[in-house]
């Protein structure tokens, strides 16, 4: 039995801020959440995804790197290829390469970002702070790898039974909340006004009013808990299932509307990967 799970991930888990992954299932359009894990360590994390013969699962975390960015730097131009050189390299070693990148860039263009980022509004994958999306890429794909996971549009082994697609909760929470806020890690911005904006989300997410079609089914606990957990991690990973399960309900569409399967776009860059649903 395959299960669906979207994942929040950190790129440097601990007991307080670990990886959160939350477990569902799709039917008629209704997507339940049937648990929410948490890890404190990649070893944990990874040991779990490898002991689960077969699943679709949505990561929060970038897949790829902008072309023009590899381009310029020389590294190979084959996905897989790529991440291990990329692998290869500290954190140290990436920080320093990219903001050298960025030096001699003008004010406004500094990061190079993927052709994705621009209907998603996300972050360019190379960007090692606020947030570290490219040690996020660094310490997520290479234990996707382990899994065996196929990385549809980029690296897809043959007989693979997980599935591993890239997904992106901003997206889905900006189109309920706009700009409004809804997280945040410093205790001092925990405040009222972003408790009120998780109850909203949530409670759009639960009628269904998103471009997915889609509508949440929580237990009153895991309501409880989405709610009260002010970093955002819980509702994170229930946002990236909800676009998981969104992408399954399509895993056979191949060729449909212009669209490969899983939702995803015919024409993928194969060295940049695409963010589900934009």
């Amino acid at each position: 039995m395959t299960i669906l799970f979207g994942c929040d991930f950190s790129s440097a888990p601990t007991r307080r801020k670990p990886i959160v992954v939350a477990l569902g299932a799709v039917r008629d359009k209704r997507v339940t959440v049937s648990k929410l894990l948490r890890f404190s360590t990649f070893e944990e994390w990874t040991a779990w995804m490898c002991e689960e013969p077969a699943w679709i699962g949505g990561f929060d975390f970038p897949f790829g790197l902008p072309r023009e960015l590899v381009v310029q730097l020389g590294w190979p131009l084959e996905w897989h290829a790529l991440m291990a050189h990329y692998a290869k390299l500290s954190r140290t070693e990436i920080r320093n390469e990219f903001a050298a990148f960025c030096d001699g860039r003008p004010v406004g263009r500094k990061f190079a970002h993927r052709s994705t980022d621009i209907p998603a509004g996300s972050s360019s994958s190379m960007k090692w702070v606020n947030p570290p999306v490219a040690f996020m890429l660094h310490a997520g794909v290479p234990r996707l790898l382990e899994t065996g996971a196929a990385l549809p549009g980029l690296y897809e082994p043959a007989g693979a039974s997980r599935i591993a697609l890239e997904a992106y909760p901003g997206l889905l929470a900006r189109e309920v909340l706009g700009r409004r806020s809804y997280k945040a890690d410093d205790a001092a911005r925990q405040n009222a006004e972003r408790w009120v904006a998780r109850a909203d989300l949530l409670s759009a997410l639960e009628l269904g009013k998103t471009r997915l079609g889609l509508r949440l089914a929580v237990t009153h606990t895991q309501r409880d808990a989405l709610l009260a957990d002010a970093q955002g991690d819980l509702l994170d990973a229930v946002l990236c299932l909800v676009q998981t399960a969104w992408a399954a309900t399509r895993c056979n569409t191949s060729g449909k509307d212009g669209r490969r399967p899983f939702g995803l776009p015919q024409s993928i860059d194969p060295i940049e990967g695409w963010i589900l649903t934009a």
